[in-house]
């Protein structure tokens, strides 16, 4: 099924992420988690993409699986960056020989070694946006920054930018996550008026570990507000009681979402059923 015609249903979405395992040896635990996470019901999952396409079969295998066994529909990411026009090609006839019709569409990380993009034809996910619309009927995401993508020195550029990608073709966007509402707020208020008229989902990271609050800024480089990072000073170096409040922090935000009409939440579950059963039974009665 695709997401544009899961959110012609007159309630709020909660779907969550997972990501493949970086080699044979791990597939069966990512395999077993994913099967957990699905077993939850969510309304979508989505499947990230290694860099370079280096874990590309196992996305779509997971994906296909996901579908196949659970009855849950799927997002496949889909980066171009290190990829040649043939790769993606390729990699889309896969997904629609395995009856995935959802692709996030995203340049991807930059890799150190310089030499893996020797072979790229692409430089902005807005080329791989318009590559996909011209091949076939895909369900087309894309990735939004609340605070500002890390790249992009004006936040009034990084707009325009993205709404480049939306015209190109795109049904939707996802958020990177954010820890302060007020900013969703405010950037949906800045591309609405620029006339981006496409559903947002929200993308809410648990933050069940208090190391990774460093890396998580490096890469995003996200707002946090104060009342966090009290908690993370509190908890950080207690994994149990840094898991529970991690879970609660995340409900507290969706729940004032909700509240907002913010209807497409996304939570980054990070493989972990136990965060994603945490998240829906918090909501049980909400959703």
């Amino acid at each position: 099924m695709k997401i544009t015609e899961i959110l012609k249903h007159d309630k709020p979405t909660l779907s969550f992420e997972v990501f493949p395992p970086k080699n044979e040896v791990n597939y069966k635990d990512v395999e077993k988690a994913t099967g957990e996470i699905a077993k939850l019901k969510p309304d979508f999952m989505s499947i990230t993409y290694g860099a370079g396409g280096g874990t590309s079969s196992y996305t779509v295998n997971i994906a296909k699986e996901i579908q196949k066994e659970y009855a849950v529909p799927t997002l496949s990411h889909l980066t171009c960056m290190c990829s040649s026009k043939e790769d993606i090609k390729a990699q889309l006839k896969l997904l629609k020989d395995n009856d995935i019709e959802n692709v996030l569409a995203l340049r991807g990380d930059i890799p150190n070694d310089k030499s893996l993009m020797e072979k790229s034809e692409y430089t902005h996910a807005v080329e791989l946006i318009r590559d996909i619309k011209e091949s076939g009927d895909f369900c087309i995401g894309g990735a939004c920054y609340p605070d500002g993508h890390v790249e992009c020195e004006h936040k009034a550029d990084d707009i325009y930018f993205l709404k480049e990608k939306v015209d190109a073709g795109l049904d939707f966007l996802t958020t990177q996550m954010f820890f302060d509402n007020n900013v969703l707020y405010n950037f949906l208020y800045r591309i609405r008026e620029i006339g981006i008229t496409v559903p947002v989902f929200a993308g809410i990271m648990p933050v069940t570990n208090g190391k990774q609050i460093k890396r998580i800024t490096e890469l995003s480089g996200t707002y946090l507000p104060t009342r966090f990072k009290a908690i993370v000073d509190k908890f950080g170096d207690d994994p149990a009681a840094m898991k529970q409040a991690g879970i609660a922090y995340a409900t507290e935000q969706i729940i004032d979402l909700l509240a907002n009409d913010v209807r497409g939440i996304h939570v980054y579950s990070m493989n972990k059923p136990e965060i994603a059963e945490g998240i829906k039974n918090n909501l049980s009665n909400i959703l």
